[in-house]
């Protein structure tokens, strides 16, 4: 489907979801009866959801493991992933700093001035498996079928960085059977996200509508000021993002912001990253960006580089300090910061992943877990944008490293310069002459 057409599909079907969301929700009977219509449209959207994970982990796989096996030079990997790195914890660092910095120049939760609860007071989220060690070891999968069932990108990752190499070896040898196989697997998964894609507007129109059904527009009222704050330190990390990615990719960032702007809006409206990753590989691709390159910077940084997340993660835990009348000193919020560095590391594949390594952290700063409840019921509007901001900064993550490389194919940049329509109607007649 065309790009543009696409986008404004969804921008459409967002508009519409909260229109029947409000609809739904202002004649619902009551709060019950509200969760039962969502429930439907929460049918819709968790199909389409599906149908995204189905096509996640053969495609990491096949991207990652062709890119590898094209490396000739074995030392690449380790540079490409050492850039890579340096880039991930830089930015997690200002994203913590700046979440930081909002809370405490906002004072968001100062005013609310809450009694602290009964100590045996729960959130009701599963914190007790998750720790620093136990996320070291879930890292190397036991089984390639049970990492690919379950969509955990860093196993596969790991598992790809051994296949790929070895693969890479064979093919010195004159071997290209494999290579040509999974580089063939790897296009027919890119036309099956084609086919998966075209059902986005539906599943944005169903995720948006059920939303505010449940919750109501009054929601965003009553947190309009929290909301309005979290969303206004997102637009900051996204202007010094672009900022620091100008420095090395010049003009050309206007035109990365513009092709990335699907996978970012389907971030946004569904709230979920597995959403965005194919679109996402495609936008890279149409910049310019070397398949070796995107295919393994990409899914290591849906691991290692989730701005949005972070910042949430420090906005939230004061927040709830703030809330209750806790002081947390200079020194405190330092520790926070060092904490979340090498707590957040691991939520990549932990569900509710942002809320549950904020209950993780509370009881290190002896703060009420049970805090979490006030920021539960909008979850949805904060994850929104934290994982639409979390696909901006990987995006930026791999072109920028792509330049450092020099690895930017200059004949799939100047693709890009042209339509979709356009470069789909050369090709055709392309293949004619060659017929």
């Amino acid at each position: 489907m065309n790009t543009k057409k696409l986008t404004r599909y969804i921008g459409i079907a967002m508009v519409l979801g909260v229109v029947v969301g409000y609809f739904c929700n202002k004649y619902a009977q009551n709060a019950q009866e509200a969760k039962d219509i969502a429930s439907y449209f929460n049918l819709i959207t968790d199909i389409f959801l599906r149908m995204i994970k189905m096509i996640i982990a053969p495609l990491v796989f096949a991207t990652l493991v062709s890119g590898l096996a094209s490396m000739s030079d074995a030392s690449a990997v380790g540079r490409i992933g050492l850039r890579a790195m340096f880039w991930f914890i830089a930015a997690s660092a200002i994203s913590l700093l700046l979440g930081l910095a909002l809370v405490n120049i906002f004072q968001p939760g100062a005013h609310l001035n809450l009694a602290l609860p009964d100590a045996a007071a729960s959130a009701g989220l599963k914190t007790g498996d998750f720790t620093l060690k136990a996320f070291i070891a879930h890292v190397f999968p036991k089984s390639i079928a049970e990492a690919m069932a379950n969509n955990e990108i860093l196993q596969i990752l790991v598992f790809s960085l051994f296949f790929g190499a070895a693969l890479s070896f064979i093919r010195g040898k004159g071997h290209n059977t494999i290579y040509n196989m999974i580089d063939e697997l790897a296009k027919i998964m890119f036309r099956v996200t084609d086919y998966v894609m075209r059902f986005a507007p539906l599943g944005v129109f169903a995720a948006m509508a059920a939303a505010i059904t449940t919750e109501g527009l009054g929601v965003l009222v009553s947190y309009g000021k929290l909301i309005g704050e979290f969303y206004l330190g997102l637009a900051l990390l996204w202007a010094i993002l672009f900022g620091v990615g100008y420095l090395f990719l010049g003009k050309s960032t206007f035109r990365l912001g513009g092709l990335i702007k699907e996978p970012t809006l389907l971030a946004f409206s569904t709230a979920s990253s597995e959403s965005a990753y194919p679109k996402t590989i495609e936008a890279l691709e149409r910049f310019g960006v070397s398949k070796r390159i995107s295919g393994f910077v990409l899914p290591l940084g849906y691991s290692f580089n989730l701005d949005g997340s972070m910042m949430y993660q420090s906005f939230a835990v004061l927040f709830i300090a703030q809330a209750y009348n806790i002081e947390m000193s200079f020194s405190q919020q330092l520790t926070l910061l060092l904490v979340l560095m090498v707590t957040s590391k691991g939520m990549a594949g932990v569900a509710r992943a942002s809320l549950v390594v904020v209950a993780a952290t509370l009881p290190m700063f002896h703060l009420p877990e049970a805090g979490l409840l006030l920021i539960m019921g909008i979850d949805q509007f904060f994850d929104m944008g934290r994982t639409a901001t979390n696909v901006v900064g990987n995006s930026l993550a791999t072109a920028v490293i792509a330049k450092m490389e020099g690895k930017q194919e200059d004949l799939a940049a100047d693709a890009t310069a042209r339509s979709p329509a356009e470069t789909e109607t050369q090709a055709a007649r392309a293949a004619s002459r060659e017929a």
